[in-house]
């Protein structure tokens, strides 16, 4: 009785907990944060300078008692104490009207398709020590789909890929389950690797991470554009140590992007093979959507509409995908205890 009083008192909230981005519902209010999951961390007193965009900031340009560090690998919590402190931040920043007595919220938030129980339950002891009074987690594929718009309680095929920075999650969906599934680490931080090493092997150029997204995000494709873009790409000569920029285009970092790119494509007809004939029916009707951030490379869709021969889309506001499906499962009591999976033992439903 006690604790549905206090669940009057207390906020909703839905995370999608991403390897590059933190993204927070709070139920009343809409999307109140979408930071990057970095936290910078002074170690001579171990307190944390900043956390987001102001982190995000830092990187590559700190002195030695300054570590500027992302907490999750894959969406998957690397280190539990610096995610601890980034949630308690986030947590604060929500409840910063202090007229509520019981600020602890109750959350809902998202893990990767292939985590562990062990992993699965790190999630959960990191939002409960962060402030949170009751934990629910839900696969990423099917909060995505959630918030795509697709009823994935209908007894019908759904394909839905996830295309994050840290892992692709390629999951067909029917009857608010995961029929088959496959989580590979190709994603988008990947892509910037590829776009590094492709300097270096042809341009002899050391690169920046944050250049080769940017270089990324401007140019890059996934299959052949009508026009032709151009972008700047600047880093340090390998020869002569000196700082260096040069002009390339599409073409080039296409070619960086191919080998990703036909990986993630053998991916989903792997998955499609082993689909059950019905819902590959169903699919190729439906056809499959895309979502997450890395669903924004040019022409994704078509390169994986021409490997697959089925119909491809991208959702709307894909990048929030994950965040918007927790926010319908807050306000479907229903759908949410049929999909989530309790953090712990210990951790009853919202």
């Amino acid at each position: 009785m006690w604790s549905r009083f206090l669940g009057h008192f207390t906020k909703q909230l839905g995370i999608d907990l991403g390897t590059a981005n933190t993204l927070m519902y709070v139920k009343g209010k809409g999307i109140v944060v979408n930071e990057p999951s970095v936290v910078a961390i002074n170690r001579r007193n171990d307190k944390i300078i900043a956390v987001g965009e102001d982190a995000l900031a830092m990187v590559g340009k700190t002195p030695p008692h300054i570590q500027v560090t992302k907490p999750l690998q894959r969406g998957i919590i690397a280190d539990f104490e610096v995610t601890e402190k980034m949630l308690r931040y986030f947590f604060e920043r929500v409840h910063n009207d202090k007229a509520l007595a019981i600020p602890r919220p109750r959350v809902v938030i998202c893990v990767p398709l292939d985590v562990t129980e062990v992993e699965r339950k790190a999630v959960g002891d990191a939002a409960t020590s962060a402030g949170a009074r009751e934990v629910l987690v839900v696969e990423e594929p099917i909060a995505a789909a959630i918030g795509a718009g697709i009823d994935i309680s209908e007894p019908a095929g759904n394909m839905i890929i996830n295309v994050g920075a840290g892992s692709t999650e390629i999951a067909v969906i029917s009857l608010s389950g995961v029929v088959t599934s496959k989580s590979v680490s190709i994603a988008g931080e990947e892509m910037n690797r590829n776009i590094i090493q492709y300097a270096r092997d042809v341009f002899n150029l050391l690169l920046g991470e944050r250049v080769a997204e940017h270089i990324k995000i401007e140019i890059g494709s996934a299959i052949e554009l009508n026009e032709k873009l151009e972008a700047n790409m600047r880093g340090r000569d390998l020869l002569s140590g000196l700082p260096r920029e040069i002009v390339v285009n599409d073409a080039q970092i296409r070619e960086a992007l191919g080998r990703s790119v036909k990986a993630i494509v053998d991916h989903v007809k792997a998955i499609l093979e082993i689909t059950p004939p019905e819902l590959v029916a169903d699919i190729y009707q439906r056809g499959i959507v895309l979502t997450g951030g890395g669903a924004l490379l040019r022409g994704l869709d078509d390169a994986l509409s021409r490997g697959t021969g089925l119909p491809v889309r991208v959702a709307e506001e894909t990048s929030s995908c994950v965040v918007r499906g927790t926010a319908k499962l807050l306000d479907d009591k229903q759908l949410l205890n049929d999909v989530a999976i309790p953090a712990s033992d210990l951790v009853k439903g919202i």
